[in-house]
């Protein structure tokens, strides 16, 4: 999962949702720094993900992309399921726009900024000023977001091939994409519940 899809699953509290924001980038017991909810949220993130790493659909994708992508495949898989939610977010929020979505949150980083890793501040308004949760839902704030990642973590990720191969595949990725979310939104609701 990536920003987008991670923010989406923790729910509606927005110290959660930051926490799942900043959780790759807290590491060992740099999470009891935390206030309880942002712990939470980092939790939460790090239960996403090995929900998510050993989903049957995810492993099954990830074999499709593995011979074109090599060690990269779960990261561009992961930019793939942001693109899939975007496109179809009124599907999974109804009431709430991603527009409005997106600019809540960017709300929610301003008045957590302090809490934010140096990391994450480094990169934080720039990701804001390029509204990068909303341009996820198209084919070209997909690219920039690929384009960036390929920039400033690793050369081996080529956007244009990445495009490619997501408009080649993606009846197939938009069909598993919508069962393996079904069975990943029911996972994190119980998930919440328990803290709750």
């Amino acid at each position: 999962m990536n920003y987008l899809a991670h923010i989406f699953l923790s729910g509606n509290q927005q110290s959660v949702q930051i926490g799942s924001f900043i959780a790759d980038f807290v590491k060992g017991k740099q999470l009891y720094t935390y206030p309880t909810e942002i712990q939470q949220g980092i939790i939460l993130h790090r239960k996403i993900d090995t929900f998510t790493d050993e989903h049957p659909l995810v492993c099954e994708l990830n074999s499709l992309l593995k011979p074109s992508f090599g060690r990269y495949s779960p990261i561009i898989l992961d930019m793939y399921f942001d693109y899939l939610l975007a496109k179809s977010f009124h599907h999974y929020s109804p009431n709430k726009s991603l527009l409005l979505f997106s600019r809540q949150f960017y709300g929610y980083l301003i008045r957590h900024y302090s809490l934010l890793p140096i990391r994450v501040k480094r990169f934080v308004f720039h990701f804001m000023i390029t509204n990068r949760l909303y341009q996820y839902k198209s084919i070209q704030g997909l690219y920039n977001s690929l384009h960036i990642m390929s920039v400033y973590k690793t050369d081996a990720i080529n956007p244009s091939h990445s495009i490619e191969f997501l408009q080649e595949h993606e009846e197939l990725l938009e069909k598993q994409f919508q069962q393996f979310f079904t069975d990943i939104l029911q996972f994190t609701a119980a998930e919440r519940l328990k803290t709750e």
